[in-house]
């Protein structure tokens, strides 16, 4: 089966003072990113359409939902890591305004104080079943960085928690076979994010 696993589109900024998890939804140009993916992957067969129930992730997917007529089927355990801090900075704000505390999360801030194997491992028992319940299929699931990063470093046998930056919307491709083995396809499809030509 071909699993196929998205990143969110771009959210807006959410710091929440009395401590409630920070829940972001989609900024404009973050609609607009989903609805380049809904187009883009619109002309593939898809067989089953997941997301994440973080709202940064279900709206990316709705649009590719609408277009495929597949249901939405939200899965926890493809949340983020951080589904539970109260604020949310896109990274590339973050870094224009702090280059030190940018440098300061990618090099180990994001994930303190949080159980990044228990986490891994989560997300890869998680996407396991999905693989299992849809043999000889392609399944999409619009999930997070920290997720795609657990999962392809899971096939590749990388450590790192986080070993590269998927683009907003950007598409992972993995093969598993019914006899376990598991391969990459891709890494960070983004051309439906570039500029189409005018005629």
């Amino acid at each position: 089966m071909e699993l196929l696993l998205i990143r969110h589109a771009l959210p807006r900024r959410i710091e929440n003072a009395d401590g409630r998890p920070a829940d972001p939804p989609l900024s404009r140009a973050g609609r607009e990113q989903a609805q380049r993916l809904a187009a883009w992957l619109a002309v593939e067969r898809l067989d089953a359409l997941y997301a994440s129930p973080l709202r940064r992730a279900a709206e990316t997917a709705e649009p590719l939902a609408e277009r495929t007529g597949l249901a939405l089927r939200r899965e926890p355990g493809v949340s983020e890591y951080d589904a539970q801090a109260p604020v949310y900075i896109p990274l590339e704000e973050l870094k224009a305004a702090d280059p030190a505390a940018w440098r300061g999360a990618v090099q180990g801030g994001l994930w303190a104080g949080i159980d990044i194997d228990g986490f891994r491992e989560t997300v890869v028992s998680t996407l396991e079943a999905i693989v299992s319940s849809h043999a000889g299929q392609r399944v999409a699931v619009v999930c997070h960085g920290g997720v795609i990063n657990a999962f392809a470093a899971h096939v590749l046998g990388i450590a790192r928690p986080l070993f590269f930056d998927p683009g907003y919307t950007s598409v992972s491709r993995f093969l598993a076979a019914g006899s376990g083995e598991r391969s990459v396809v891709s890494l960070n499809e983004c051309a439906h994010l570039r500029a189409w030509p005018t005629a």
